[in-house]
């Protein structure tokens, strides 16, 4: 099976685990970088599956990561196939990665790479893999986690890191595929600024509908702030004790935090990959979503 998909191999992924997996034409997958949006889709997902603002959402159990090697596969794939109720899973491999069913739905979010990369740094401060200390150490007065970011590869040991390199392999596999109905492209900065419409469009894509007062209340659950309240529920294994503070991995959900944390030359290189692999505009929706521009840029 693996022949016809790209070999993802990092300290946490493995996407061989896929063909283990058993896929039902209604399954739902999210597919992202990481720090893009994964918990906040599948939320929205979960939230339209029971069209109850107070659901269990238990992502980790019952959303599982495939990809990640933490837990037997099989095991997994049997916990998969024994639900009798319409799937969902999650996957921070490429596309070109994946299995890709002719008629199961890809959701696939991505959000600014400056953004996605800060958010990153605090994640992995916040969950006890000493593995990341390579690539992001504590104290790190010389730029090393940047200089990495922007050097890495979107393969290998590298794909766990998070370099750029790997948000482009995601973003590329992505538009590659983008004009099959069931591959679908979200932007974080669109979510944030249309959460009603990201709703519709995702219960639209999923076939589900509830009544309107039902989706004013699924929309306020996922809001930000009421999930980072109730970080328990909402953070992947929450209240597991996995994550130091469940709290700080909703850890502020804004855009531009890198604003003022690089230098001229760190910006420059940036800039640089980025003409280097994208369009203007592919570059300007994968910065800003449909905006195509910094919101909070000066003309």
């Amino acid at each position: 099976m693996m022949t016809q998909r790209k070999l993802y191999l990092g300290a946490l992924t493995d996407n061989r685990r896929w063909d283990k997996v058993t896929i039902r034409p209604d399954d739902v997958f999210v597919v992202t970088p990481p720090k893009s949006g994964t918990t906040w889709m599948q939320t929205i997902v979960a939230l339209l599956f029971s069209g109850d603002p107070e659901v269990e959402t238990e992502l980790s159990v019952k959303m599982p990561w495939v990809d990640i090697r933490i837990r037997e596969m099989d095991e997994v794939a049997a916990r998969l196939e024994a639900m009798p109720h319409r799937r969902s899973m999650k996957s921070h491999t490429p596309l070109d990665g994946l299995p890709l069913d002719g008629q199961a739905q890809y959701l696939c979010v991505f959000r600014h790479p400056l953004d996605a990369h800060f958010s990153f740094r605090k994640h992995v401060g916040n969950i006890p893999m000493p593995w990341f200390d390579h690539w992001y150490p504590e104290e790190d007065s010389d730029g090393i986690t940047f200089r990495r970011f922007l050097d890495g590869g979107p393969e290998g040991f590298d794909t766990d890191a998070m370099p750029l390199a790997h948000i482009l392999r995601h973003y590329e596999a992505a538009l590659a595929v983008a004009d099959r109905p069931n591959v679908t492209l979200f932007h974080y900065a669109d979510m944030r600024r249309d959460l009603p419409g990201t709703f519709a469009r995702v219960a639209s894509l999923l076939g589900i509908s509830h009544p309107a007062e039902v989706m004013d209340l699924l929309v306020q659950a996922a809001g930000f702030d009421n999930m980072r309240a109730n970080a328990i529920r909402y953070a992947p294994s929450g209240g597991k004790g996995f994550m130091k503070s469940d709290a700080a991995f909703f850890h502020s959900g804004t855009s531009g935090k890198w604003h003022g944390q690089l230098s001229d030359a760190e910006l420059a290189a940036y800039d640089a990959a980025m003409d280097a692999h994208l369009t203007p505009d592919d570059r300007a929706w994968l910065e800003y979503g449909s905006a195509g521009a910094d919101p909070g840029a000066t003309s």
